[in-house]
């Protein structure tokens, strides 16, 4: 009877201990990760050719002999995206704090410039926190959650060409971006 009532204290605080875990996620640090998931995702969409196609469909022999498949551009099909997804959160290396000098507002923004861009992409330094390897870090595991918590979204968002992907996924449908503050910029 005691183990019993052990086992089941052990249940309801472990209920209550994981509820209360996700209630404590850093706003900036998560909102700031799901728009530089879309912006890296759309960097790497942008790279690819867009004439590069994909067979999708069913493999399967109808019964007149012939087979049900279509083409769609490699770039925004669902077989690419997910391989951009096992990948994107490894470039959250390249993202360091920024506080707004005028609002003081503060968010993760990329500061290292893309390997194809010029140097006229550098942001101004002065105005970034580089907290070392442990805010990288951060960011890289809040990127590893927001990917698995909404990879079905993602995938669902950008094969369909959503304009403003960031506001529907960053606001509409994980709330990390709701609070009016963090929905003006991008990244």
């Amino acid at each position: 009877m005691a183990s019993w009532i052990i086992q089941m204290t052990v249940i309801v605080l472990s209920v209550f201990i994981s509820s209360s875990s996700q209630g404590k996620r850093d706003k900036v640090i998560y909102c700031s990760a799901c728009k530089a998931i879309v912006d890296e995702l759309n960097y790497s969409i942008s790279q690819v050719d867009p004439k590069k196609t994909i067979h999708v469909g069913s493999f399967r022999l109808n019964p007149d002999g012939t087979m049900k498949d279509k083409k769609v551009p490699l770039a925004r099909s669902e077989t690419h995206l997910s391989e951009l997804l096992e990948g994107v959160c490894s470039s959250m290396s390249d993202y360091a704090l920024h506080v707004d000098p005028d609002t003081q507002h503060k968010q993760y923004m990329r500061f290292a410039p893309r390997s194809s861009g010029g140097t006229g992409d550098l942001p101004d330094f002065k105005n970034f926190q580089f907290d070392g390897h442990e805010a990288s870090n951060t960011l890289k595991f809040a990127c590893e959650t927001v990917v698995e918590e909404l990879e079905d979204d993602i995938i669902s968002l950008f094969s369909q060409n959503v304009e403003h992907v960031h506001e529907e996924l960053c606001n509409r449908v994980s709330d990390y971006c709701r609070e009016s503050s963090l929905t003006n910029k991008e990244l």
